[in-house]
């Protein structure tokens, strides 16, 4: 009995997992995409927030103080039976010279693995990008984490301490809220490619992740309190 429901939590996962990476897929009509859009944006700020509150939390505020940019994603599931796989979907915002932060494009992070391993786990998860490179390499299309910039996670559980110190050693740090059990996998060669459609009925048009960051000519009013969160 506890095998039969230990298989259908697995089963569960798995499927959470393939709503992660389909997430508005070709074929979501444009109300619908502007609509999750919106959702999203909303729900990344939240999630920044109780990253930022909570007072025992990972030093985050440090790293968002020095990042060149940031990407968000507040709900990343992972779920396996020896083939895991994980995704979400999450907003870039960039740092300007002013200090202020751009308007944010969406990105979606999307890894399979293959090895030992058993459970679910529903994760909020924040990059803060260190380094000028890490920003051009997110902007990309198909960037894919550990290739040729260093990423470390920074992962507080239950009983777990931080792992990273303010060193600014890495590219990219990770920084995770988790609720579940997962063993085995990881983020590395995990890939992060953009959202158009996310982005062209959030803003309207045909925007760029660049015109959207760095040249800054589209705007969404909605994305305003989620901006005004960050550290300038």
């Amino acid at each position: 009995m506890r095998l039969w429901h230990m298989m259908k939590s697995i089963r569960l996962m798995l499927a959470l997992v393939a709503g992660a990476l389909l997430f508005l897929a070709p074929g979501t009509t444009a109300v619908q995409a502007a609509s999750d859009a919106e959702e999203l944006v909303t729900t990344a700020r939240f999630s920044l927030e109780r990253f930022i509150e909570d007072p025992e939390e990972l030093p985050i505020n440090d790293y968002l103080a020095k990042a060149k940019g940031v990407f968000i994603v507040p709900t990343l599931v992972k779920g396996g039976l020896l083939l895991g796989a994980e995704g979400g979907t999450g907003v870039l915002m960039v740092k300007g010279s002013d200090g202020s932060w751009s308007p944010p494009a969406f990105y979606t992070l999307a890894a399979g693995s293959i090895g030992l391993q058993i459970g679910g786990e529903v994760s909020e998860v924040i990059f803060t990008l260190m380094s000028e490179d890490a920003v051009a390499a997110m902007i990309a299309s198909e960037f894919k984490l550990g290739g040729d910039l260093s990423v470390a996670v920074a992962h507080k559980g239950a009983g777990l301490e931080a792992s990273t110190t303010t060193n600014w050693k890495a590219d990219i740090y990770a920084f995770s809220k988790s609720v579940g059990l997962f063993g085995g996998g990881s983020l590395e060669g995990a890939k992060i490619f953009e959202r158009t459609a996310l982005n062209q009925e959030y803003y309207g048009g045909s925007p760029t992740p660049e015109a959207i960051v760095l040249e800054r000519r589209f705007s969404n009013g909605q994305s305003d309190k989620l901006r005004a969160a960050l550290p300038q």
